[in-house]
């Protein structure tokens, strides 16, 4: 299933189909969902992983494009709303794939999609570096959406952005990166989403994707490459309230999935005490100006003959 456009989606819409049997309304899936993260980056020199690159790319998304018709087709017919990472063809750069989420509502809509402004330690090698046009909150049945992907979930000024714009629901999502021993990815996640929920006043939804068996005998060809792809614990799922703390117990490396209550209602009464977006700061003394502008390669000024 790891590399296959097809089968990725094919199981994304499954799952959309799954939760709203149960009742869900949001479904949030982990970073790069579709077609799969480039764990390869990590593991060996770029010169030795060009032909995992070159798949990537055959198995990445047009947006918009025929899978992302069949997502917005699952969402619809669950009533769901949707937030997926998806690897992104370029529509200018052939080969330039970005790191995106796709926000897609209960109505089969697509939203938008947010672009990750700066790929991720060795993300770098795969993808481009996004734009500020998707820093954007949607309003949607479960409340106003927001969304950022993994690393940005510590940048301050891009979860400050999307608060200013009433976000409610943040989605973080990730993908199980194999970091140093030195670096607990699970509690950095567990940290950040919890940060950002009580500051905000916001639920959160933290989405991780485990690194699976195939994934590690498809990429590994050594047992030091094995034991890298294999370290654990570094794939968490959870929900967080806008009191920032954990709802449930999560999920740690397994695939599954987490339901949880969003009530906006604690959110208004959690902000009473503090609210960021109001009362409680001074835009007489801090000013933050977000450019969201799309960046092109070019500009062309053409006149008429």
């Amino acid at each position: 299933m790891y590399l296959n456009r097809e089968a990725t989606v094919d199981k994304a819409c499954r799952l959309i189909r799954e939760v709203g049997a149960s009742g869900a309304r949001l479904a949030a899936f982990g970073e790069a969902f579709v077609p799969g993260f480039p764990y390869w980056n990590y593991l060996d020199i770029p010169h030795k992983t060009r032909s995992w690159h070159l798949r990537l790319y055959e198995h990445s998304v047009d947006v918009p494009g025929p899978e992302v018709d069949r997502l917005c087709e699952a969402a619809r017919g669950a009533h769901v709303n949707v937030v997926i990472g998806v690897n992104e063809r370029s529509p200018l750069s052939p080969g330039g794939i970005y790191n995106t989420n796709l926000i897609i509502s209960s109505e089969g809509v697509l939203l938008g999609r947010h672009r990750k402004l700066v790929p991720t330690w060795a993300e770098k090698l795969t993808h481009t570096p996004g734009d500020g046009s998707g820093l954007k909150v949607y309003r949607t049945d479960v409340g106003p959406l927001g969304t950022l992907a993994c690393g940005e979930n510590t940048n301050t000024l891009a979860r400050f952005a999307l608060l200013a714009q009433g976000e409610l629901v943040h989605v973080a999502n990730y993908p199980s990166t194999p970091y140093p021993e030195e670096y607990d990815l699970v509690e950095g996640i567990k940290l950040r989403a919890g940060a950002h929920s009580f500051e905000g006043k916001v639920f959160t939804v933290a989405v991780s994707m485990p690194i699976t068996p195939e994934i590690v005998e498809m990429l590994c060809d050594s047992d030091e490459k094995r034991r890298m792809l294999s370290r654990r614990p570094c794939a968490f799922s959870g929900i967080f309230g806008p009191d920032g703390r954990l709802m449930g117990d999560g999920l740690v490396d397994a695939e599954g999935i987490v339901y949880g209550e969003i009530d906006l209602q604690r959110c208004i009464a959690a902000k009473m005490r503090h609210d960021l977006i109001g009362h409680y700061n001074r835009f007489d003394v801090f000013d933050l100006r977000v450019n969201r502008r799309p960046i092109v390669p070019a500009t062309f000024l053409d006149g008429e003959s």
